[in-house]
């Protein structure tokens, strides 16, 4: 049997992070990429005001992991090591959707919008199988849970968590 190996997209895979913090930014949070294969965060988020005083509900920064899947016929899980669980405190996954690749597909036809869910920690650890040979979070079946974690909604508990209001004149 003939088996094909798997199709390695680096600059698709390393699109979802610029994606991620365009996002953050958007929303007025300062972001910052961490070095190429930093452990357990890929981007660090902090308040745009440096004179901004952290009040009790509040962090001082925000460490985001970052993951992707560029299939939009992907299974909606995502691989995460169970000793990286300490070293982030939101996880964005986001389907890029760029073409179904599944069974005798090509990735010609298929294309769909971007998804982004900024899933907290908490969330993580609640849905990580820690037992399957790739420690994954599947999110298939979670579609109604997950609904408050997606797109801006999602990005807005990073400005929460920091206190950043909403830009408004």
């Amino acid at each position: 049997m003939n088996k094909k190996s798997p199709l390695r997209l680096p600059v698709v895979s390393a699109s979802s992070e610029y994606l991620v913090m365009g996002y953050l930014m958007r929303r007025n949070i300062l972001t910052y990429k961490a070095p190429p294969n930093h452990e357990g965060y890929d981007l660090i988020c902090i308040h745009p005001d440096p004179r901004h005083l952290i009040r009790d509900c509040e962090m001082a920064q925000v460490r985001v992991q970052v993951k992707s899947r560029y299939a939009t016929d992907c299974d909606r899980a995502f691989p995460i090591k169970e000793n990286s669980l300490d070293a982030f405190d939101f996880l964005v996954v986001v389907f890029l959707n760029i073409g179904r690749f599944n069974r005798n597909h090509d990735g010609s036809y298929g294309a769909e919008t971007i998804e982004f869910y900024t899933l907290p920690n908490q969330f993580i650890r609640e849905h990580h199988h820690p037992n399957s040979s790739w420690q994954k979070v599947r999110l298939r079946g979670l579609e109604t849970e997950i609904e408050q974690y997606k797109d801006a909604q999602g990005f807005e508990q990073i400005a929460d968590a920091l206190g950043i209001e909403k830009p408004m004149r």
